[in-house]
């Protein structure tokens, strides 16, 4: 027995060992690639190219808080500023603005989760190739990262960031095409996940997005001078005009004197958009597809009071995500809605924090409840998700503290059951409350007196494309499990973690 419990720990002792090294050989765990941020773009605009920059990503600031950064090029150079912390918090000195010459920019906004934070991973990044230089914007996720930098790695290629992004930089880089532009065509084929893609030349400004369209990309032009945003808030901040959205699988080649050439890179494809842009991303007076965000929103609330109503007093949002379908819910039902919460901004995002006391206190400083509108009511809550649940279960308790009558929840999407790879800050599925739980489970975690959500094909009626079908019209795989395209990172993953503990197993007899 002695031998035998001998051979089960040194075993033990070299699966750990083996997967430290595994961890110190991929330093960036699969969550810290997890991030949404907001890209934008401008080129031929005389020569205020940065102001424009900062201004557009200002108003994607919602789309990432942590870092900004912006690349310009004037005709001779590029310039690049990058900073942690808020657009407005550095890039709206006039200084800054100043140093950063040209008519052509691109800027990037970013929000990374547990880690890949610092200076260093900031975008855009910036490469001087034998075709000149070439500034690389990305929103999204590869899920093939991990594999790619391995091989690259192997070939003798050298990293000096820890984010997906600079893939792009690398494949392009080893590309022999002679154009730029055709140089990051032919880098994507390899590629696979979610991205769009900003570079800047000194001759172009290039837009790409990926083959099924899960990352947003929209054209527009501020005068004659072609501009790329992540969403059309941005346009209406510099008062640039709308032209339409990026296909999937579409590049776009922005010049200076205006024009803009379009290539279909990939073969054209169903077009499946990440549908939680619309639920929760997307700025509400951003434009998808033609449809207003705002009043998208309003119809999902709408579509869960048919299918989930409440004898209620008021209707009540979880500001601010909750408060155009707490309207669409108020407006279908009849009945009265007030903000039975105030929000304490610029409290941060809750399910992000690292431990449960840290999220739990996130909570307590971000919402408060407003007793003169929940004392002796039955109220209903509108949000637009619940994620671990614990923002949920404390809002319980503030508004029966507060003399809450009955608390009633209401979601107005589907379960998140799965989670996702292609750029979405969001938990494994072991702390999604609802891959673990039923809704009856859920309810009695968090403490309400009722809780339903929106089905799947509500939210696709709602959305003006259900019900759902076989070829969906949207990436819904946080509800569904059904992922657009390939997991390579995670099934190979996967794979080492199975052999491993079959190794363990044989080994400790």
């Amino acid at each position: 027995m002695a031998r035998r419990e001998h051979r089960r720990l040194a075993a033990q002792r070299r699966f750990l060992a083996r997967e430290r090294l595994r961890q110190q050989s991929n330093p960036l765990p699969q969550r810290a690639l997890n991030e949404e941020c907001g890209v934008f773009g401008i080129i031929g605009h005389d020569e205020e190219a940065a102001s424009k920059v900062v201004f557009g990503l200002h108003a994607l600031q919602h789309r990432g808080q942590e870092a900004a950064g912006i690349v310009t090029y004037d005709g001779k150079q590029f310039y690049t500023e990058k900073s942690l912390g808020l657009v407005s918090e550095h890039f709206m000195a006039e200084d800054v603005v100043t140093k950063l010459k040209g008519n052509a920019g691109i800027g990037h906004t970013r929000y990374s989760t547990t880690g890949g934070s610092g200076l260093g991973n900031v975008q855009p990044f910036y490469a001087d190739l034998d075709r000149g230089g070439l500034a690389i914007a990305h929103n999204g996720n590869l899920t093939n990262a991990r594999t790619l930098r391995q091989e690259l790695i192997r070939e003798g290629r050298i990293f000096h960031t820890t984010s997906d992004s600079e893939i792009f930089v690398k494949l392009i880089s080893q590309s022999r095409k002679l154009t730029i532009a055709d140089r990051v065509a032919d880098s994507l084929p390899i590629i696979e996940g979610a991205y769009a893609l900003l570079a800047l030349s000194q001759d172009y400004m290039i837009g790409m997005r990926d083959p099924v369209g899960i990352r947003p990309l929209v054209l527009g032009k501020l005068g004659n001078a072609p501009v790329l945003s992540s969403e059309t808030c941005a346009f209406e901040l510099i008062g640039a005009e709308f032209i339409r959205e990026v296909e999937p699988g579409e590049m776009v080649i922005c010049r200076p004197d205006g024009t803009i050439e379009s290539r279909q890179i990939f073969p054209k494809a169903k077009a499946r958009p990440c549908v939680f842009e619309l639920i929760y991303f997307a700025r509400p007076n951003s434009f998808v597809e033609g449809d207003c965000v705002y009043e998208l929103r309003k119809r999902l609330g709408a579509k869960l009071a048919d299918e989930a109503p409440a004898d209620a007093d008021v209707i009540c949002p979880i500001p601010d995500g909750g408060v155009p379908a707490s309207i669409g819910f108020s407006n279908r039902l009849g009945v009265p809605y007030d903000m039975g919460l105030i929000r304490g901004h610029y409290a941060g995002r809750t399910f992000i924090q690292p431990t449960q006391e840290l999220r739990e206190l996130g909570v307590a400083r971000k919402l408060s409840a407003n007793k003169g509108v929940v004392e002796g009511k039955r109220v209903v809550l509108i949000d637009d998700s619940i994620v671990r649940g614990t923002t949920s279960k404390n809002l319980t308790k503030l508004l029966r503290k507060a003399g809450a009558k009955e608390v009633h929840f209401r979601i107005a999407c589907p379960p998140i059951g799965w989670p996702d790879y292609y750029g979405i800050d969001m938990p494994s599925r072991d702390e999604l409350m609802a891959a673990k739980y039923s809704i009856e489970e859920i309810r009695q975690h968090i403490g309400a007196d009722s809780l339903a959500f929106l089905s799947v094909d509500g939210m696709y009626e709602a959305l003006g494309r259900g019900p759902r079908t076989e070829t969906p019209a949207f990436s819904d795989h946080c509800f569904t499990g059904d992922y657009p395209t390939g997991l390579t990172d995670r099934d190979r993953l996967k794979q080492v973690a199975k052999v491993e503990q079959l190794s363990f197993l044989a080994e400790s007899g």
